[in-house]
Order: structure tokens, then C-alpha cells, then sequence
């Protein structure tokens, strides 16, 4: 992957934390610096220890998928990517208010915003990533990303609540780029 594509993928991944990261915004309503750093630093966290741990688990069996592997990178971020698009097109009637200072809260959130890149760290197995020392810097950009995202979200969401998180349709443009990377991977090694 070029570095480009990482930048992109590191997006892509980061748009989920940046839209849960508006609605926490919301409903923090006022700068409170504390809660902002948890919830970033999290988020930034989790997003570049899942890549990372998909990676060394896929690690460990790339080499009996090797023929297959950048079908499995395509299905991957194309699913994920479907899934965030379809996910951006539901009601907002379905929010569910939560309490944005709570750990516990934070934590759940982190990880479950996180999932997408664990499946993304199993794709970079895939794609000749055979070293931690290559690894480093995708999951490094991963994490930096998700945590500015998220810091940024935030900001919007305190500053501008639901209207301009309605109006960028973030989690759509994500699925988009992931998607997209997926059909290049796909056109690459087929082509």
C-alpha cells in the first residue's frame, strides 16, 4: 500500500469514532477538556491495536491463503465499507443517548468503533505486510487519525450538534473510501 492509501484507510476506518464522537460532542454541549482527551485517546488507541492484533493473528496463516488473499482484503473492506453506507442511511430515530464521561461508556464505544480495523489489520496480512517493523507506521497513522477524528468530532458536535453531523454523512463517505480500496486491491492483483 502506498502511503496515500494508508492516509485514506486511516479515514476511512476513523469516520465511525469521528461520528460517535459528535454525538458525544452533543451531549458533553461545552468544552470539558478531560472527557475529550479520554474519549480520543481511546478511540486513537483502539484503532490502531486492532489493525495490529488482525494482523499477527492472520500472520500466523497467510501462507495457506496466499491464492486467495486479495479476495479476502476485497471482501473485507468492501463489506465494511457496505456496512458503514448502509448503517449512514438509517433513521436517526434509532440514537441512543449515553453518558459520554463514563469510562466504562468510552471504553465500550472505543472498541466497538474498533472491530472494522481489526478485519482491516487481517487484510494487511494479506498484502505482504510480513514485518512488525512495516506495520508500524500504517497502525501508527491509523491511530493518529482516529485520534484527531475524534478530537475534531467532538469539537463539531459541541459547537454544532446533530444539523452539520447530519449534513457530512461521515460513516457514508468512510464505507465509501474503504470500499473503494477494496475493488483497487482487487484490480491490482488481478490485473
Amino acid at each position: 500500500m502506498t502511503g496515500l492509501e494508508i492516509w485514506l484507510l486511516a479515514v476511512g476506518l476513523a469516520m465511525d469514532c469521528f461520528a460517535v464522537s459528535i454525538v458525544s460532542g452533543i451531549l458533553l454541549k461545552r468544552v470539558r477538556l478531560r472527557p475529550m482527551l479520554v474519549i480520543a485517546v481511546s478511540f486513537g488507541f483502539f484503532q490502531a491495536l486492532m489493525p495490529l492484533l488482525g494482523w499477527m493473528g492472520a500472520s500466523f496463516f497467510s501462507h495457506l491463503i496466499e491464492h486467495i488473499d486479495h479476495w479476502i482484503a476485497f471482501g473485507i473492506l468492501t463489506f465494511l465499507g457496505g456496512r458503514m453506507i448502509a448503517e449512514s442511511l438509517k433513521d436517526e430515530e434509532r440514537k441512543h443517548e449515553y453518558d459520554p464521561t463514563s469510562l466504562k461508556v468510552v471504553l465500550a464505544l472505543a472498541v466497538a468503533t474498533s472491530i472494522d480495523a481489526l478485519a482491516v489489520g487481517v487484510s494487511f496480512a494479506f498484502l505482504d505486510i510480513t514485518q512488525y517493523s512495516a506495520i508500524l507506521s500504517p497502525v501508527g497513522i491509523i491511530g493518529f487519525v482516529s485520534f484527531a477524528l475524534s478530537l475534531i468530532g467532538l469539537m463539531f458536535g459541541i459547537r454544532f450538534g446533530c444539523g452539520l453531523a447530519h449534513k457530512l454523512r461521515a460513516e457514508f463517505w468512510g464505507g465509501v473510501i474503504l470500499a473503494i480500496i477494496g475493488v483497487k486491491i482487487l484490480i491490482e492483483h488481478l490485473f
